[in-house]
């Protein structure tokens, strides 16, 4: 491989604003996210994707289908 070309790698720390912090490796020294998996309501069980319903659902609701 050729000496001089490969960006340099760091052991980056990154916070998040809910004081989460955890290490990843990247070419940037230092990351600060608004928003991460101990955060946000889909990870943490406070969001479900089945709580707005489906289409079909809809269509059956709008029909009294059952």
């Amino acid at each position: 491989m050729k000496e001089g070309i490969h960006p340099k790698l760091y052991d980056t720390k990154v916070k998040c604003t809910c004081g989460n912090e955890f290490t990843v490796r990247t070419v940037v020294p230092e990351i600060n996210v608004e928003i991460c998996s101990k955060c946000h309501p889909f990870y943490t069980g406070q969001k479900r994707i089945a709580e707005r319903g489906g289409m079909v659902d809809r269509f059956k609701k709008r029909y009294n289908i059952k």
